[in-house]
């Protein structure tokens, strides 16, 4: 038996209020991700004429880069300071931008031909990523592509002093490993590719899936 993914214990209000508080500097704390969200950008291959939403887009760095082949762009934050960079580095771009949570998403159903979501499903506590992605589930149009960018749950040192550190400063490690294909799998989508990298010590899964329906 797999051990139990850690639990996200910290409130939505924390992680907005951490958020707000960390976007000016978000670019300079994350610059380390950037490789591997272009890497799942790359394999989402979005084409010209089909239309992806971000879930989680921070300050907007793979929304410019989806936007920088003028495809059809929408993406949801938590946190309206990133969404007010994001704004800034996508403005006159086709780029739609709403303040959201992931568990429920203000689009119709079947609205899209790509789901993007990178260092950001591992934030949503164990129970609510099946909701999650049931959301996306529902707003991908028929043989819709998602393309998840996570920490991998594996047994190694390197994430068992990782999730010390989560178990006792969750609202500033925030995030956790999580067992992605058997996620992804269990809601019901097919998985096309995966590939895992290291980060600092660190497995980075990136998968791509497609919905199955």
């Amino acid at each position: 038996m797999k051990p139990e993914m850690e639990r996200v214990l910290r409130s939505k209000k924390q992680a907005r209020k951490s958020y707000n508080a960390m976007s000016r500097w978000y670019d300079l704390f994350t610059g380390s991700e950037k490789r591997f969200t272009d890497i799942g950008i790359q394999l989402l291959n979005v084409q010209p004429n089909e239309s992806v939403l971000e879930i989680g887009s921070g300050t907007g760095y793979a929304l410019a880069a989806f936007a920088d082949y003028g495809r059809n762009v929408f993406a949801v934050d938590l946190s309206e300071k990133m969404l007010k960079i994001a704004r800034r580095k996508t403005h006159n771009r086709n780029v739609g931008l709403c303040l959201a949570d992931g568990l429920f998403l203000p689009f119709s159903t079947e609205q899209f031909n790509n789901v993007f979501i990178s260092f950001t499903l591992e934030l949503f506590d164990t129970p609510e990523i099946p909701q999650v992605l049931h959301e996306i589930h529902r707003m991908l149009k028929n043989n819709g592509r998602l393309s998840v960018v996570s920490l991998a749950k594996q047994e190694t040192p390197a994430i068992r002093v990782y999730e010390w550190f989560h178990r006792r400063m969750p609202t500033f490690v925030d995030c956790r490993p999580i067992y992605l294909q058997p996620i992804l799998k269990a809601a019901g989508f097919q998985i096309e590719k995966s590939i895992v990298k290291t980060m600092w010590g660190l497995p980075v899964e990136i998968v791509i899936a497609r919905n199955s329906l």
